[in-house]
C-alpha cells in the first residue's frame, strides 16, 4: 500500500475496526498471528491469555464506539462549534468530592523520566536520580511486535529484579541499582490497534495487550515489595474514555480479588478536549486515578488538529509556543488547580533538552530547563519529566526548593485565589511570527522522525532534543494548518503544497549532508518523505501520523 494509498484510509474512516456485533464460532476466539519473538512463550501464559480474551470480549467493542464519537464531537468543531465545558457535568465540577487516595509510594514525584521500554533503557532511567520511570509504549516507542514483546520481557525482568544487559560493542555491563525509581507503564492510546493480536478476527485495541499483559505478569510482584500495578493513560478526549477505563480496572480488580483502587493511573491531559473535562475525567476514574499530567507537546498538537478548521487559531513557529503563552499558562494553572481541589497530584510536562557536550552549550541547555521547571513549581506542580538522566539533578533541586525540607508535593497550593479560568482563555492562540526558518526546522525534524519510526525506532535525538511523536506531530500539522488557511511567512512568502515540497527537497539534501550520504543511503528516507508529503498536503487531517506509519513498521 502506498503512503497516498495509507493517507486516503485515514482520512476516510476506513481502517478497520472492531464491532461489538460481529461473532463468531470459533471456541477461542483470540488469536495471535504475529512472527515468534524470542521469550514470547512466557508472556502468552494461559492465564495472560485467558485475561486478554476477557478483556477483548467485554470491553474492545467499546473502544470503536468511543473513537465514533471522538469523530462526531470534531465534526462539529470542524463546521464552527468551540470546545468548552460542558453544562451537563456541572454538578460534578462544583461537587464536593476527592478521589480515593495515594499509595506511598506515589506521593512523592518531583521528578519523573520517561522513554521507551529497551532494556538499557529501562535499566539507566530506573537507576537515574529520579522519583518515578515511565515505561512508554506509546510515543517514544514505534511499536513493532518484537519490541513490544521484548518491552513487556524487560519490564517483567526489571519488577522482579534480575534485568541485566551487556552493550554489544563494548562489553559495559548494566544492573539495577538497590533502591531503583518506582515504575509506570505508559499504555498505547485507544487510537492504536495491536494488529498481531485478534479477537474474533479483528485487531485488539493496543491499549488493552499492553495493559493486560503489564499488569498480568507483574501485579504479584509489584504489591509484594509493596509498590502497586501503575498505569499512565495517553490521549484521553473524554471522560466517557476515562469511565471505560474504570470500568477495565474494576473488572480485572475483582477478577483478581483485589481490593478497589488496587490499580493506580495517572490520565494525561494533552488533548485539548481534555482540558474542558479534568474534573469529569478524575469523578469518574476517582477509585483508581492519582494524578492528572500536562502533556504539553501532545497538547499543542491536539490544538492544531481540534481547531483545524478555525482560520482565527493558527499557532506561530513550535518555538514561539512556549508555557508563558496565554493559553497554556491557562492550561497549567487549571490543571493545578483542579488535581488539588480533589487531592490529586498535578505532574509537569517534559524538558526534551538533551545534556551537550559543549560546556558552554551545556550551560545554555540547563538555563532554559531551570526557566521551565522553575514556572512549574511556581505555579504549584508537584512534580516533572525529563527525558534525559543528565537533567534529574537540575530538575530536582528547583522542586526540592519549592516543595521544601520534610514535604513530598505540593498538594496545599490550591490556587482559590485564582480567577476562574475561562474557555476563551485556552482557546486564545498566542502571538509570534511564521518563518522560513522554523517552517525548514520543522520539515527536517519530522522528516528524521518518520525515517526513525518506521525503522522501529521511536525516541530520536534532533538538533539537542529528545523527539517522539509528539513533536513530529506539531511540525507537520502546523505547515498543514499553514497551507489550509493560506498564511505567509513573516518574509512573504505564501505557504502553499508546492512550497513545502520546494523545501523539502531541499531540506533533504541539507539532512544528507547533516548525517552523511552512507546512512542517508542506508537509511528509509525516500519512504519517510513520501509519507511525510502525503499527510502534510492532504486535504483533510491525518489525526495521527502512526496511524499510517504502523503500517509500514516492519513485523
Amino acid at each position: 500500500m502506498t503512503a497516498e494509498q495509507l493517507v486516503a484510509k485515514y482520512t476516510q474512516g476506513e481502517a478497520k475496526s472492531l464491532s461489538s456485533q460481529q461473532a463468531e464460532t470459533d471456541p477461542s476466539p483470540l488469536a495471535i498471528i504475529g512472527p515468534d519473538v524470542q521469550g514470547q512463550e512466557e508472556l502468552f501464559t494461559p492465564g495472560a491469555l485467558a485475561l486478554l480474551t476477557a478483556l477483548s470480549e467485554n470491553f474492545a467493542g467499546e473502544v470503536t464506539e468511543l473513537l465514533a464519537k471522538r469523530s462526531q464531537k470534531q465534526a462539529r468543531i470542524d463546521k464552527g462549534e468551540l470546545p468548552d465545558f460542558l453544562p451537563e457535568t456541572r454538578a460534578i465540577r462544583d461537587g464536593q468530592w476527592s478521589i480515593r487516595g495515594i499509595p506511598a509510594d506515589l506521593t512523592d514525584r518531583r521528578v519523573e523520566i520517561t522513554g521507551p521500554v529497551d532494556r538499557k533503557m529501562i535499566i539507566n532511567a530506573l537507576n537515574a536520580k529520579v522519583k518515578v520511570f515511565m515505561a512508554d509504549f506509546e510515543d517514544s516507542l514505534a511499536p513493532s511486535w518484537q519490541k513490544v514483546i521484548e518491552g513487556q520481557i524487560n519490564l517483567r525482568d526489571a519488577v522482579r529484579g534480575d534485568i541485566s544487559f551487556t552493550a554489544p560493542d563494548t562489553g559495559k555491563q548494566y544492573s539495577l541499582d538497590p533502591d531503583p525509581a518506582v515504575l509506570i507503564c505508559r499504555v498505547r492510546g485507544l487510537h492504536l490497534k495491536e494488529k498481531h493480536v485478534e479477537y474474533q478476527s479483528n485487531a485488539i485495541p493496543g491499549a488493552l495487550f499492553d495493559f493486560a499483559l503489564y499488569f498480568y505478569h507483574n501485579y504479584h510482584q509489584l504489591l509484594a515489595k509493596g509498590s502497586g500495578p501503575y498505569f499512565y493513560l495517553p490521549k484521553l478526549e473524554s471522560h466517557l474514555e476515562a469511565r471505560w477505563w474504570a470500568k477495565v480496572f474494576a473488572f480485572v480488580e475483582d477478577r483478581f480479588c483485589l481490593k478497589p483502587g488496587t490499580i493506580k493511573c495517572t490520565c494525561l491531559i494533552e488533548t485539548l478536549p481534555a482540558v474542558f473535562e479534568m474534573d469529569e475525567i478524575l469523578y469518574e476514574l476517582r477509585s483508581n486515578i492519582v494524578a492528572l499530567n500536562c502533556g504539553r507537546w501532545d497538547y499543542i498538537f491536539s490544538y492544531i488538529k481540534t481547531l483545524k478548521n478555525h482560520a482565527d487559531k493558527v499557532l506561530p513557529d513550535r518555538q514561539a509556543v512556549t508555557m508563558d503563552t496565554k493559553f497554556l499558562s491557562a492550561y497549567s494553572r487549571l490543571l493545578i488547580k483542579t488535581c488539588h481541589k480533589r487531592d490529586a497530584l498535578a505532574m509537569g510536562g517534559m524538558a526534551a533538552f538533551i545534556p551537550a557536550k559543549d560546556e558552554a552549550t551545556n550551560a545554555q541547555v540547563l538555563q532554559k530547563v531551570r526557566g521551565d521547571k522553575e514556572l512549574e513549581a511556581r505555579n504549584g506542580h508537584d512534580g516533572t519529566w525529563v527525558a534525559h538522566p543528565g537533567l534529574a539533578d537540575t530538575a530536582m533541586e528547583i522542586f526540592n526548593r519549592y516543595i521544601g525540607p520534610g514535604e513530598t508535593n505540593q498538594l496545599h497550593i490550591t490556587r482559590d485565589v485564582d480567577a476562574p479560568i475561562s474557555a476563551s482563555e485556552l482557546l486564545s492562540p498566542c502571538d509570534g511570527e511564521r518563518t522560513e526558518t522554523g517552517m525548514r526546522l520543522n520539515i527536517r525534524i519530522a522528516v528524521q522522525y518518520i525515517e526513525a519510526w518506521i525503522q522501529g525506532n521511536g525516541c530520536v535525538p534532533i538538533y539537542g532534543l529528545m523527539e517522539d511523536a509528539a513533536t513530529a506531530e506539531i511540525s507537520r500539522t502546523s505547515i498543514w494548518q499553514w497551507i489550509k488557511h493560506g498564511k505567509s511567512l513573516s518574509n512573504g512568502k505564501l505557504v502553499t503544497k508546492e512550497l513545502f515540497n520546494s523545501m523539502l527537497k531541499e531540506e533533504l539534501v541539507t539532512v544528507k549532508q547533516e548525517l552523511g550520504s552512507e546512512r542517508f543511503n542506508s537509511g528509509q528516507f525516500a519512504k519517510a518523505a513520501e509519507l511525510f508529503t502525503s499527510i502534510t498536503t492532504a486535504d483533510e487531517l491525518v489525526d495521527f501520523l502512526t496511524l499510517p506509519g504502523y503500517e509500514l513498521l516492519t513485523a
